[in-house]
Parts: C-alpha cells; structure tokens; sequence
C-alpha cells in the first residue's frame, strides 16, 4: 500500500518530510507555477506519494486539506524508525505540532505523533509490526 498526500506547498514539504523523517526523493514530477504534478518518496522499503493541492489532476479535487475540515485529519501514517529520540527531536525544532508527546508505548517500542506544517499527522515509533514478537 503506498499512501498518497497532498500538500499547498508541495515543493517545501517534500523537503520537510526529507529533512525531518529521513524520505528520499525517489521522482518528483514538476507542475507549472511551482507545483508538484507527482513525487514519490521512499523510506526504507515503504513509500508515500505526494502532490500539490490544485495540481489539475483527477484525484486532487476528491481531497480536503486538515484546515478546511478544522485541522482534522482523516487518515494517519506511521513511520517506523530506529532512531526515535533524534527524529523526535527533528520534528521539534522543525515546527511540527507534537499531539502526542515521545512515550513508551504498552504494546512495544516507543512513540510520538505529530502534525506536519500543514496539518496532516504522522505517526512515529520503534515498534514494528512485521518483526517478529519478543520470545
């Protein structure tokens, strides 16, 4: 499953999303006036889709952006990644909005969700559900 994203400012958000979580740009695919027709970052073997809010595509008039539906999100990634601490951190001094603070987490690994400059929230933790459980 790949998700897929939609930003207002497509360009600067890949670059936050590289900068702060670790994704690589893998394909971005340049609209006029600035915008992002297509872009696929990758993150370890998973990968998310984004493009520009208005980009003229089919599917980017079947979206709300978080502050037309009053900052609430409809769906939310999680990002697996070994570093917690200093990815944590990242956001933080990158301005995300930290939802819920870096905790342990009861069914494993360690965690803290966060809202990206636009709104949209991210999921990250060390617990990975394809490893296998602890003997």
């Amino acid at each position: 499953m790949i998700p897929g994203l939609r930003y207002r400012n497509a360009p600067a958000m890949i670059d936050w999303l590289c900068q702060v979580f670790g994704f690589e740009k893998q394909l971005v695919v340049p609209g006029p006036e600035g915008m992002v027709v297509h872009s696929q970052l990758t993150f370890g073997n998973g990968m998310i889709m984004i493009g520009s809010v208005g980009s003229g595509t089919a599917s980017s008039n079947l979206l709300k952006q978080p502050d037309e539906i009053g900052g609430a999100e409809t769906q939310a990634s999680y990002l697996v990644v070994t570093d917690i601490d200093a990815i944590y951190a990242r956001a933080q001094a990158a301005g995300a909005r930290v939802l819920i603070e870096l905790e342990d987490k009861g069914f494993g690994g360690k965690g803290f969700c966060c809202a990206d400059p636009e709104g949209h929230i991210w999921h990250v933790g060390t617990f990975d559900p394809w490893a296998p459980p602890p003997a």
